[in-house]
């Protein structure tokens, strides 16, 4: 490590502000490179070996093709989590120059958190995944936008609930005298209808993705789980990756941000809501699935059909978190707790079962690839 020369990399769409420091002590920066294959490649020829250079950058919207490239190398990158590098107190300049000097720095001395890089077919399905939430989002910003244009013209639907095939019709059937208000009105219901149409296009790729390996096992066994069907499943496997990388599923509690914030110092300890540091993606879906332990312990119908045919350890883990995610929430609901609270503090605890199943499928799959 004598020789190894530290280098801090502030990426930008078009630009990279480049600094290093040298085993000496030294940090000096190198100046600005464009954002370009060739360019990066020179600047780590000039810099040295590969094995000689260790370099880091922070995530953010460029995504992972840096890193990528410089995998190819052979040089060895690190990406690094932006809302865990220190900051200094009092410091009110900041600039690329600055900030590439502070990676170099702070990477020399072993103070930044590095994140997980997922790999280019890992990054695909990621993308796929947070597409169709997209096209959720989507679809209720424009559901919102038609029932408001239809209040304001003072066409209110009554009969039954919103969005059912009565719903649907009374939509279609709506006519308007002005011809730039019915113009309006069928704008707003074909984006809608397009956009929910995207959103089944998208649901049936995953759908199709999940019975391809590598992912219809474990897909098969988290969709045990009450709350947790195709989608949801997909979803964890898109942002977690590899559930072995944590040690222990209060791990996994903090990587969501799902575990109570604390200021504590001296005798006094005090604690908050919950931190909601990490994946909001993966926090909102789990969420989700918590509302489910609402209900009684119950095995039928479709999730006794989603169980048929898998290992009778997994039916009981699935058995284990119904009974005891349900009597947490009863519980909780008896101390006068709100129900988002109950429900936050009984997912925190459905991702230990998650992350028990997924150890385990992870841990037989590299049993089989060996």
């Amino acid at each position: 490590m004598k020789n190894v020369r530290f280098v801090g990399l502030d990426v930008h769409a078009e630009t990279i502000a480049v600094a290093v420091a040298e085993p000496n002590g030294e940090v000096r920066s190198l100046g600005i490179i464009p954002n370009r294959a060739e360019s990066i490649g020179r600047l780590m020829r000039k810099l040295g070996k590969p094995e000689q250079l260790r370099v880091c950058y922070e995530a953010g919207p460029t995504g992972y093709v840096l890193y990528w490239q410089l995998s190819e190398l052979g040089v060895k990158c690190e990406v690094v989590a932006p809302t865990l590098v220190p900051v200094k107190a009092g410091d009110r300049v900041k600039t690329d120059r600055r900030d590439a000097e502070k990676l170099a720095r702070l990477f020399r001395a072993g103070e930044l958190t590095s994140i997980r890089v997922p790999t280019e077919v890992e990054e695909a399905l990621r993308d796929l995944i947070r597409c169709r939430e997209d096209g959720r989002e989507d679809v209720l910003r424009q559901r919102h936008r038609l029932l408001k244009f239809l209040l304001r013209h003072g066409r209110v639907f009554r009969e039954t609930k919103h969005w059912t095939l009565d719903h649907w019709r009374w939509l279609r059937g709506q006519r308007f005298e002005q011809p730039l208000a019915q113009t309006v009105f069928t704008e707003y219901l074909s984006a809608l209808e397009k956009s929910l149409e995207r959103v089944k296009t998208l649901d049936q790729d995953i759908a199709s993705e999940a019975t391809r390996a590598p992912y219809k096992e474990l897909v098969g066994r988290l969709r045990c789980l009450r709350g947790i069907d195709t989608l949801s499943a997909m979803a964890l496997i898109a942002e977690i990756c590899d559930f072995d990388r944590f040690e222990h599923p209060r791990e996994l509690m903090a990587y969501l941000g799902l575990v109570p914030s604390e200021r504590s110092s001296g005798g006094k300890q005090r604690r908050g809501g919950i931190t909601k540091t990490g994946n909001a993606h993966l926090r909102r879906v789990i969420v989700e699935a918590a509302w489910a332990y609402q209900f009684r312990a119950w095995l039928g119908g479709y999730l006794l059909r989603r169980q048929t045919g898998l290992s009778q350890e997994v039916r009981d883990i699935a058995w284990k978190a119904q009974n005891r995610l349900h009597l947490r929430y009863r519980k909780f609901l008896a101390r006068g707790k709100n129900k988002p609270q109950i429900v936050t503090a009984v997912g925190r605890e459905l991702l230990g079962f998650i992350w028990a199943i997924g150890v385990k499928v992870e841990a037989e799959q590299q049993r089989i690839a060996a």
